[in-house]
């Protein structure tokens, strides 16, 4: 892939990343999910804020960003692009320069892209993410699981590379934006699902 072109497609994915979900589904509910809740811009805080279907509305737009830019990237370059478009919408929604950089943990955007870049791993990903949900009435334990889940997976089965290093390294940004759920898992004081 040449140069200018991954330049140029890593940073129309991060714009894509920006799109402020769930800041709009929130306010359409008349809350603001930056200063309710647990101030995060992500499905589950607006779960707790709004309901079922708003926290439902936002996770579907977050990973159809996901499948959005690691699809173009896909058509543009192929499974290269996909991979660069991927890591750069996960970083746009974790980090929007539109917001202070104060984005959500990309656990919903991540699963886009890894519905583009591994579909049927996706889907196996989505039964576990609901065990564990189920299991520990917490989203970020199943989230936490999954994120770390998927670059094992791929490289057991697809053997280690550019994408098993790749889908590492998003999981390693998920982890570090999940690391005050971590601490709370530990207390055992971790916001609940119910």
């Amino acid at each position: 892939m040449a140069p200018a072109t991954a330049v140029a497609l890593a940073a129309v994915a991060y714009a894509l990343g920006t799109f402020p979900t769930a800041s709009l589904v929130g306010r359409a509910h008349g809350r603001d999910v930056l200063r309710e809740g647990s101030g995060n811009p992500g499905a589950s805080n607006v779960y707790r804020l709004a309901g079922r279907r708003a926290g439902l509305l936002v996770f579907a737009g977050d990973a159809l960003k996901g499948v959005a830019a690691a699809g173009l990237g896909r058509v543009v370059v192929g499974s290269d692009g996909a991979l660069v478009a991927g890591a750069a919408v996960v970083v746009g929604h974790c980090f929007p320069a539109t917001r202070g950089l104060r984005g959500g943990r990309g656990v919903a955007t991540a699963a886009g892209v890894v519905v583009v870049v591994e579909p049927v791993m996706a889907l196996a990903g989505l039964l576990v993410w609901a065990v564990v949900a189920a299991a520990t009435r917490t989203a970020s334990a199943a989230s936490l699981v999954i994120a770390l889940g998927a670059p094992v997976a791929v490289a057991l089965v697809r053997g280690p590379g550019r994408e098993a290093a790749v889908l590492g390294a998003i999981a390693a940004l998920i982890v570090a934006r999940h690391a005050g759920n971590l601490a709370r898992l530990a207390r055992g004081e971790e916001r609940s699902l119910r």
